[in-house]
C-alpha cells in the first residue's frame, strides 16, 4: 500500500529525516511515535504528498507520487488520501454535512452524489442527526468524528492522522480510537497515525518508533 525508500528531508541546515525506509500494508493500522522534533509530522506530510522529500521515493498504492505533475498530484491526493488533524479544521460557516461533502465536490462529484456519500458515512458514525449543525453547535468529540467522515468521503485508500485525539478528553479519545478499528473492519481502510498517546499506540497493529530522524530498530 505505502512504500518509502531512503526518504531524507532538511530545513536549512537541520536534517529532519535521515533515510527512512518503511512499508505499510493494505488494511494495517500503524502508529508512529517519538519525541517532539523527531520528524514524525514531517514524515506524515511527505507520505501524504503535502511536502516533498529532498531524496528518496514515495509509492502509494502502486503509484510513485514523485513522478506526478502538480495537477496530477492534487487529484491523486484528493482521491486516494484522507487527512485527520489534531484540531478538526472544520469550516465554521458550513454545516457538518457540508463540511463532509467538500472533498467530494473537489473531486467533481455532483451535489446528489456528494450528499449521498456524506450521509452514508454520517449514518455509519451515528452522526446523521448532527448533519445540519454547524461546528459551534457540536461537541469536541463530534467535531473530530465529522473530520474523520470528511477524510473518508472520497473512499481513500489510506487515512493519515496527526495527533487525532490530542485535543479530546478520555471518553472521546477512546471512542475515536475504536472508530478507526470499526472503519477498518467496514471499509478495509489503511490508517497511519502520528500520536503521543501510548494507549492508542499500544492497540495498533504496529508501532513505528522514530528518533533523530531515523526509524529505531527493535
Amino acid at each position: 500500500m505505502i512504500r518509502l525508500e531512503g526518504i531524507t528531508k532538511s530545513f536549512g541546515t537541520l536534517q529532519v529525516l535521515k533515510g527512512i525506509d518503511l512499508e505499510i500494508n493494505k488494511g494495517e493500522i500503524v502508529s508512529i511515535v517519538g519525541a517532539s522534533g523527531a520528524g514524525k509530522t514531517t514524515l506524515l506530510q511527505i507520505m501524504g504528498t503535502l511536502d516533498k522529500p529532498d531524496g528518496g521515493k514515495v509509492e502509494i498504492d502502486g503509484t510513485e507520487v514523485g513522478r506526478l505533475k502538480e495537477k496530477e498530484l492534487s487529484a491523486f491526493r484528493n482521491r486516494n488520501i484522507g487527512f485527520v488533524f489534531q484540531f478538526h479544521q472544520l469550516l465554521p460557516e458550513f454545516t457538518a454535512l457540508e463540511n463532509v461533502m467538500i472533498p467530494a465536490f473537489i473531486a467533481g462529484a455532483s451535489p446528489k452524489e456528494a450528499t449521498s456519500r456524506a450521509l452514508e458515512i454520517l449514518d455509519f458514525m451515528n452522526l446523521r442527526d448532527r448533519a445540519s449543525h454547524k461546528p459551534n453547535e457540536l461537541s469536541g468529540g463530534e467535531k473530530q468524528r465529522i473530520a474523520v467522515a470528511r477524510a473518508l468521503v472520497n473512499r481513500p485508500a489510506v487515512v493519515l492522522a496527526d495527533e487525532p485525539s490530542g485535543s479530546l478528553d478520555t471518553r472521546n479519545k477512546e471512542e475515536l480510537h475504536q472508530l478507526f478499528f470499526d472503519l477498518r473492519a467496514r471499509l478495509s481502510q489503511t490508517f497511519v497515525i502520528v500520536t503521543h498517546d501510548e494507549g492508542l499506540a499500544s492497540i495498533t497493529d504496529r508501532t513505528i518508533h522514530i528518533a533523530d530522524g531515523m526509524i529505531k530498530k527493535d
